[in-house]
């Protein structure tokens, strides 16, 4: 993993992710911009929840998804650096949150991983 990546399990780059970015300079106006994305007809997500240290990161800040993520909770479990290293790549699991996110640079990213395994 290189000084520009910070990979969560699911294959996000944390550095690129808003809510770690947010975090780190203190961003209202972004916060206020991922709350009003990240909300949906289901869930309202508000500016003060667009904080976070990174999945893999324990006794840190979380997005609040993150504290209740299955693919987060299981490769805590397994102990793996990310879901590319798992026995079970690519799972339901992992499969329904790429669908959730509606991202495929997550799943890119940890095939790459995985290949040069």
């Amino acid at each position: 993993m290189s000084q520009v990546e910070l990979i969560s399990f699911c294959g996000i780059n944390c550095l690129e992710c808003p809510a770690y970015i947010a975090k780190r300079t203190d961003d209202m106006v972004l916060r206020e911009k991922t709350a009003k994305a990240w909300s949906g007809p289901e869930f309202q997500v508000k500016p003060e929840d667009i904080n976070c240290d990174g999945c893999i990161t324990l006794n840190a800040e979380l997005f609040s998804h993150c504290t209740v993520c299955q693919v987060r909770a299981c490769g805590l479990e397994k102990g793996v650096e990310n879901c590319a290293h798992c026995d079970d790549y690519s799972c339901e699991k992992l499969e329904g949150l790429w669908n959730m996110l509606q991202l495929t640079e997550p799943k890119e990213r940890l095939d790459v991983i995985r290949s040069n395994l």
